[in-house]
Protein backbone atom coordinates (compact mmCIF):
# COMPACT_ATOMS: atom_id res chain seq x y z
CA UNK A 1 0.00 0.00 0.00
CA UNK A 2 1.28 3.35 -1.09
CA UNK A 3 1.72 6.43 1.77
CA UNK A 4 2.04 9.35 -1.04
CA UNK A 5 -0.33 10.38 -3.28
CA UNK A 6 1.85 11.52 -5.73
CA UNK A 7 1.08 14.52 -8.87
CA UNK A 8 1.38 10.92 -11.13
CA UNK A 9 -1.63 9.48 -9.32
CA UNK A 10 -3.46 12.77 -9.79
CA UNK A 11 -2.72 12.69 -13.78
CA UNK A 12 -4.17 9.15 -13.59
CA UNK A 13 -7.54 9.86 -11.30
CA UNK A 14 -8.13 12.75 -14.20
CA UNK A 15 -7.86 10.33 -17.12
CA UNK A 16 -9.59 7.39 -15.60
CA UNK A 17 -12.27 9.29 -14.34
CA UNK A 18 -12.98 12.01 -16.57
CA UNK A 19 -11.48 10.79 -19.46
CA UNK A 20 -9.05 13.61 -20.70
CA UNK A 21 -5.68 12.85 -22.30
CA UNK A 22 -2.65 12.51 -19.62
CA UNK A 23 -0.95 15.61 -21.27
CA UNK A 24 -4.01 17.24 -20.48
CA UNK A 25 -4.42 16.03 -16.96
CA UNK A 26 -1.07 17.08 -16.36
CA UNK A 27 -1.63 20.79 -17.74
CA UNK A 28 -4.36 20.68 -15.11
CA UNK A 29 -2.98 19.96 -12.12
CA UNK A 30 0.08 22.03 -13.12
CA UNK A 31 -2.10 25.07 -13.35
CA UNK A 32 -3.77 23.98 -10.33
CA UNK A 33 -1.08 24.15 -7.93
CA UNK A 34 0.43 26.95 -10.13
CA UNK A 35 -3.05 29.10 -9.50
CA UNK A 36 -3.02 28.34 -6.03
CA UNK A 37 0.42 29.45 -4.88
CA UNK A 38 0.40 32.93 -6.94
CA UNK A 39 -2.83 33.16 -5.03
CA UNK A 40 -0.91 32.51 -1.64
CA UNK A 41 1.72 34.86 -2.94
CA UNK A 42 -0.75 37.60 -3.42
CA UNK A 43 -2.95 37.58 -0.75
CA UNK A 44 -1.93 35.34 1.69
CA UNK A 45 -4.86 33.42 2.25
CA UNK A 46 -6.72 30.93 0.33
CA UNK A 47 -10.25 29.20 1.32
CA UNK A 48 -11.57 26.23 -0.84
CA UNK A 49 -15.12 25.70 0.42
CA UNK A 50 -15.12 22.45 2.43
CA UNK A 51 -11.70 21.68 2.11
CA UNK A 52 -9.97 24.09 3.98
CA UNK A 53 -7.52 27.24 4.22
CA UNK A 54 -4.04 27.68 3.33
CA UNK A 55 -2.40 30.68 4.79
CA UNK A 56 1.23 32.02 5.11
CA UNK A 57 2.00 33.52 8.76
CA UNK A 58 5.58 34.93 9.28
CA UNK A 59 8.16 33.63 12.09
CA UNK A 60 9.74 35.77 14.11
CA UNK A 61 13.54 34.99 14.22
CA UNK A 62 14.92 32.82 17.00
CA UNK A 63 17.74 31.28 18.33
CA UNK A 64 18.24 27.07 17.81
CA UNK A 65 20.99 24.63 18.84
CA UNK A 66 22.18 21.92 16.84
CA UNK A 67 21.53 18.97 19.14
CA UNK A 68 24.85 17.45 18.29
CA UNK A 69 27.08 20.14 19.08
CA UNK A 70 25.06 21.69 21.33
CA UNK A 71 26.07 24.97 19.00
CA UNK A 72 23.41 28.00 19.13
CA UNK A 73 22.60 29.49 16.04
CA UNK A 74 20.39 32.18 14.87
CA UNK A 75 17.45 30.60 12.92
CA UNK A 76 16.19 33.63 10.07
CA UNK A 77 12.75 35.09 10.04
CA UNK A 78 10.71 33.38 7.11
CA UNK A 79 7.10 33.10 5.78
CA UNK A 80 5.61 29.74 6.59
CA UNK A 81 2.50 28.07 4.81
CA UNK A 82 -0.61 26.89 7.73
CA UNK A 83 -3.46 24.29 6.75
CA UNK A 84 -6.42 24.60 8.53
CA UNK A 85 -9.05 22.03 7.37
CA UNK A 86 -12.63 22.61 7.36
CA UNK A 87 -15.34 20.85 9.62
CA UNK A 88 -16.32 19.26 7.01
CA UNK A 89 -12.90 17.83 5.96
CA UNK A 90 -12.61 16.80 9.80
CA UNK A 91 -15.79 14.95 9.90
CA UNK A 92 -14.64 12.65 7.05
CA UNK A 93 -11.86 12.15 8.08
CA UNK A 94 -12.47 11.17 11.62
CA UNK A 95 -15.70 9.06 10.27
CA UNK A 96 -16.04 5.71 11.58
CA UNK A 97 -17.12 4.56 7.93
CA UNK A 98 -13.37 4.89 6.36
CA UNK A 99 -11.80 2.22 8.69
Amino acid sequence: MRINLTKKDLVNIIYMQIGFSKHVSENLIDEFFSMIITNLKETKKIKISNFGTFSVRNKKERIGRNPKTKENKIISSREVVLFKPSKDFKKIVNSKENE
